[in-house]
Formats: C-alpha cells, structure tokens, sequence
C-alpha cells in the first residue's frame, strides 16, 4: 500500500483515479510514497525517507525545493497546459480589464445604492469611465508555450494583432499558433511595438524583473500590462512609478504585495488564474497519473 500524502485541498476528481487497493489518500501521513501539492509552501519541510515523488497540482515549481528533491532522489512532477484555458479565459479578461475601466465604473456604479434618481446620475457620470477597444490594437505576449499560445489565438479571434516571443518555442507549440501571430526574435521588439503587453513565462533567477524600469522606458505611452504568471517577473515598484508618470496605464496583476496593493490602476486579482473548477480537476487528474506512473513503472 503506498500513502499519498495531499498538502492542499485537491480535486477528488483526482483523488478518485488512485486504486484504493494500491493507494491510501490523506492530509495526515508522516512518511508518504507521494505528496500532492498546489500552493503550500514546501522549501522547509523535512522529508521522509519513503518520499518517492512530489506532483504539484499547477504548472509552477517554485514553492518546491526543486534541487534538494534532486539531491534526495526524489521525483518532482508539475502539470504544464493543466490550467492553461483557465489561465487564457482570465488573460483576456484581464485585457479587458485594462481597457474599459470596468472595476472602477463598477465600485460607482454600486456607490449609488440609496441616492436619488441614480438612472439620471449614472447617465451623467458614465462618460469618466471610457476606455479604448481593444480590436486593432496590438498584443505582446512574452512566452508562447501551452498558456501563451491559447492567449494569442484568442487574441487574435477578438481582431487584436499579436507579436509574440519565445527563444524556446516548440515546434508544436509554434504549429498551434494562428498564422497571423508574428513571432520576434528580440523580446524588445516586444517592448517598442505593443499597446498591450501579457508575460507567460517560469520564474527563475533569470526571469525575475523580465519587465523592469529599463523595459518599460522603452515601451509606448500609455501601455497596459497583464501579469498572470509569477509576480516576480515584473518589477512592482518599477511598474508604480511608471504609473504615476503616466507612462503605464494600467497593471493588471493576480499577485498581491504591499507595493501594488491600493494603487490607482492597478487592478490585483488574488490569483484566480487557475481558480476554475475545471482546471482544478485537470491539474488533479494529470498529477495522479504522473504519480501512479511514477511509482508503478518507474
């Protein structure tokens, strides 16, 4: 019997694929086979010594101590396009989001309850809330693998022009894309060209600040940046001060620190990228498998 050991709430949709003649599930194992984790931080665990595998429920790795695992012996899986309609749909939301002033005409809107006549104030107000379309104007999108790649072609569906940027591009993944997405060799390019910019790519010690003042003093007026992938990678406090400057028009971020928090246009979502009940269950199923795999093949 081999004990499975969970760290966060996970999907019984994923629990269930594990044979209970083979496989015993709990939050409550001292020394398991297998442990299953989404977002529970795990660099200050001390590991058993029956550990085979670890299978995070999400793409990310980096709330596991990838390298001592490494050391130890021991497996880690993650579950890469697991989420990624999850995190496509929430993207072009996002997008949205940083064009229309949705959040904001949406906190007035409910301010009214209880005025006077509200229909004759909201026609009068509406006007402050006006934003830009978002057909014709151009998507940059940094990271074009299973989340990336979903995000331009629905990008594309919805009449923007898409750039994009991937020094790892697969030749799958590049086949997937819709024709008209241009891929640039120098994420620059990136940075010079695009209305919207939406970063989808690992946190690693070279991707932190990808996006830093230095970047965003090359990009247009008035750009709007999407950041669903690692808070990491875009400086917050870089991206503040170009917002007071007027240089950046919005932030939509699904990363909360003190830095952004509070501060007009930034919109911080508390990481709903993956928070669908599907993706939940996709990421449970995928990391199960990996682990039965794992165990019983090797």
């Amino acid at each position: 019997m081999y004990n499975i050991q969970t760290l966060n709430k996970i999907s019984s949709v994923g629990t269930d694929v594990f044979d209970k003649s083979k496989y015993a599930v709990s939050d409550n194992f001292e020394n398991p086979e297998a442990i299953m984790v989404r977002s529970a931080k795990m660099h200050d665990m001390q590991f058993g010594d029956n550990l085979l595998a670890i299978a995070r429920a999400g793409a990310g790795v980096n709330n596991i101590p990838v390298e001592r695992c490494a050391e130890e012996g021991i497996c880690v899986f993650n579950t890469p396009g697991a989420n990624a309609n999850a995190v496509k749909e929430l993207a072009i939301c996002a997008i949205l989001l940083a064009s229309r002033k949705i959040t904001e005409a949406a906190a007035w809107a409910a301010s009214l309850k209880g005025t006077p006549d509200a229909p004759k104030t909201v026609e009068g107000g509406k006007s402050k809330f006006a934003g830009p379309e978002i057909m014709g104007k151009t998507l940059g999108i940094i990271g074009l693998g299973a989340i990336g790649g979903k995000i331009a072609n629905a990008a594309v569906a919805l009449g923007m022009k898409v750039v994009g940027y991937d020094p790892y591009l697969s030749v799958n993944a590049a086949l997937l894309l819709d024709s008209s997405v241009k891929v640039v060799n120098d994420i620059n390019d990136i940075y010079k060209s695009c209305d919207y910019i939406s970063i989808h790519v690992p946190y690693t010690p070279d991707t932190k600040n990808t996006i830093d003042a230095e970047q965003i003093a090359m990009m247009k007026d008035g750009v709007r940046l999407i950041n669903l992938a690692r808070g990491e990678l875009i400086n917050s406090e870089a991206v503040v001060k170009a917002i007071a400057d007027g240089k950046v028009a919005k932030y939509v971020t699904d990363f909360a620190d003190d830095v952004v928090l509070g501060v007009e246009n930034v919109i911080v979502l508390p990481h709903l990228g993956a928070s669908t009940p599907e993706s939940e269950d996709n990421c449970a199923v995928m990391a199960a498998n990996e682990l039965i795999d794992y165990i019983e093949n090797g």
